[in-house]
């Protein structure tokens, strides 16, 4: 790699030649504010909006101010990054944005997140010069995702993550000068559009323009209404970084601490979304097994690769894309709606509660957990598996209104029996995990022997696509290869391996998709990490840990699983779990 020198500052560094001067400043240890820029893509990531101007620059020989997050460094370049030509100018950038943004900061979903509410703060802005007309728009309201257009600086983040890094393509700025926001095609509701609610959107705004929808306040009035069982499920990620609001490094496993808050603020149960990851490798296993030996024998009525379907945003994401390819997912629901399901068709029957006396909420680090637990397939007489999903920020937030402190807290244990997990469960949470957890079922199911190393690190890691292979014995004779596993975390990654597959460029027999960098622990409704993905690595060591000092780290091992198979579903995938526990998916429509 060519390296360049750089004066900044004063101060000399040496950086790679295709670094921006954003980058160079921050190996420098000198911070450049900006607002459009997303550090997505290591030292020599440009940014291809470069909307804002916060960032702006001299440097020497250039006439203009030049914006660092988009200007390529060279050999001898000299910048000033703290002028006071540079600080006027983006003084006057940032009272410009808070000329058109509304004033109602103490009511904001990102108050004391708000970036834009940073700035304004370290740039001693006490008045606004410019006044004038501000910006009117709709508010757009959707099952996961709210948009409230009016706070909205055209740093046209969300616009990038959409479609430079998700590839779904549902939002774009549109209109110039004053008439300008990034908005969905024809301006349709955010519903109706091709979004797959993931919700990085919503982790990238600086500002309060894109938020979840909230339901903390639906879940107050059911823990406070008598005649209402309200019972809770955690996804795995939650645990590992819940704590991180509460000033705990990411990664910590706080499991413990977070049933006990979750018992302080009224829950009957606390239940684990783990066991129903358990119960879902149970199906999916038996599904991938059932796949490869009638494709062996020749048999077209099924195809592979077969594909994990745990995450929501994946799945709408595959309706919208792929709707000629809608047999290959496996047919398993998620773990958060395989738990409703079984909360609300078997529990809720051992327990004499009646289906619609039970309230099931459910804590996820997706958003898009929202609109799945909405899906009308999900209902039983109307009434859902699942009744609302909330965030792992609005359970910190409601802990805080609570004056719940987390990490002052004893640590509780789950409720049995849908709390108890392995460790293959609590992998769900990080990319690659899904398919490790089937592939350790699977092999012993296949050679019908034991296996003593679970860890099929060939299967982890960060990069975007990944294809590894397995060696089962038996089966690679059969098939005349090892088993090759693909894997992809993010939306842009997922279309470019499917592409190949559709194209026929790339033979696999499983693989799994997670609609958000590192899978779960990455997802739109956890802690902000504002482009740090040291952050979401060290929630990924924090879920590994757990799989790692569980006792049990097989799902078919887990003895309440074996027991519900037991009592009420005869085996995996008969007629029973297929009716309880298996979905369809619908081709959407797509303008």
């Amino acid at each position: 790699m060519e390296m360049v020198k750089v004066t900044i500052d004063g101060k000399v560094v040496e950086v790679p030649k295709s670094a921006t001067i954003v980058a160079a400043a921050k190996s420098a240890g000198i911070n450049i504010p900006t607002l459009c820029y997303l550090n997505l893509g290591g030292a020599d990531y440009k940014n291809d909006c470069a909307s804002c101007r916060i960032c702006v620059v001299e440097v020497e020989g250039r006439r203009n101010l030049a914006p660092a997050c988009a200007t390529p460094v060279f050999e001898g370049m000299v910048v000033t990054t703290n002028s006071m030509k540079v600080m006027q100018k983006r003084k006057t950038v940032l009272e410009l944005m808070l000329s058109d943004h509304p004033k109602d900061c103490l009511a904001c979903s990102k108050n004391g997140e708000c970036e834009l509410q940073d700035l304004a703060m370290q740039f001693g802005v006490r008045e606004i010069r410019f006044k004038g007309k501000e910006s009117k728009y709709r508010q757009d309201s959707s099952p996961s995702i709210i948009r409230d257009m009016d706070k909205c600086i055209m740093c046209r983040r969300c616009e990038t993550m959409c479609n430079n890094i998700q590839t779904v393509g549902a939002l774009s700025g549109v209109n110039r000068g004053f008439e300008a926001v990034v908005a969905t095609a024809f301006e349709q509701d955010l519903e109706d559009s091709v979004c797959t609610y993931c919700g990085q959107c919503v982790a990238v705004c600086p500002v309060g323009a894109l938020h979840e929808q909230d339901h903390t306040w639906q879940l107050v009035k059911d823990l406070a209404n008598p005649k209402k069982k309200v019972i809770v499920q955690v996804a795995p990620a939650v645990r590992v970084a819940l704590g991180e609001e509460f000033g705990l490094q990411p990664g910590t496993d706080v499991e413990g601490k977070m049933v006990t808050a979750l018992r302080k603020l009224g829950f009957d149960q606390v239940f684990d979304t783990n066991f129903a990851a358990d119960l879902t490798i149970m199906e999916e296993a038996t599904e991938l097994i059932d796949r490869v030996n009638k494709t062996l024998a020749g048999d077209t009525s099924v195809k592979l690769p077969i594909l994990t379907s745990c995450c929501p945003a994946w799945v709408k994401f595959f309706e919208h894309n792929y709707p000629d390819m809608l047999d290959i997912p496996s047919s398993a629901k998620s773990p958060q709606q395989m738990f409703g399901a079984v909360a609300k068709g078997i529990w809720a029957k051992e327990e004499g509660i009646d289906r619609k006396d039970l309230i099931v909420v459910s804590v996820m680090p997706c958003l898009a957990k929202k609109y799945e637990s909405s899906r009308d397939e999900f209902k039983v007489d109307g009434n859902p598996d699942v009744d609302y999903s909330i965030s792992t920020r609005e359970l910190a937030k409601l802990l805080k209104q609570a004056n719940i402190n987390l990490p002052t807290l004893e640590k509780g244990t789950m409720d049995n029996p849908l709390g108890d997990y392995t460790g293959a469960g609590v992998i769900f949470g990080r990319t690659g995990g899904v398919i490790e957890a089937a592939t350790r079922t699977a092999y012993e199911w296949i050679t019908n022997t034991t296996l003593e190393n679970v860890d099929f690190v060939q299967l982890r890691g960060m990069e975007g696509i990944r294809v590894a292979e397995v060696s089962i014995p038996g089966l690679d004779e059969k098939l005349g290869s090892k088993f090759r596993i693909g894997i992809a975390h993010g939306l842009g990654a997922a279309r470019e391996l499917l592409d190949k597959i559709r194209a026929g460029e790339e033979t696999l027999h499983a693989i799994e998709i997670m609609a958000c960098k590192g899978g779960c622990v990455g997802g739109g409704g956890q802690p902000y990490h504002h482009g740090d993905f040291s952050i979401i690595k060290k929630r990924t060591e924090g879920i590994q840990a757990i799989d790692s000092n569980k006792d049990i780290r097989k799902s078919h091992e887990n003895p309440y699983i074996k027991e519900l198979y037991a009592k009420h579903l005869g085996k995996p995938n008969s007629h029973e779990a297929h009716h309880l526990l298996h979905t369809k998916y619908f081709p959407k429509h797509k303008i």
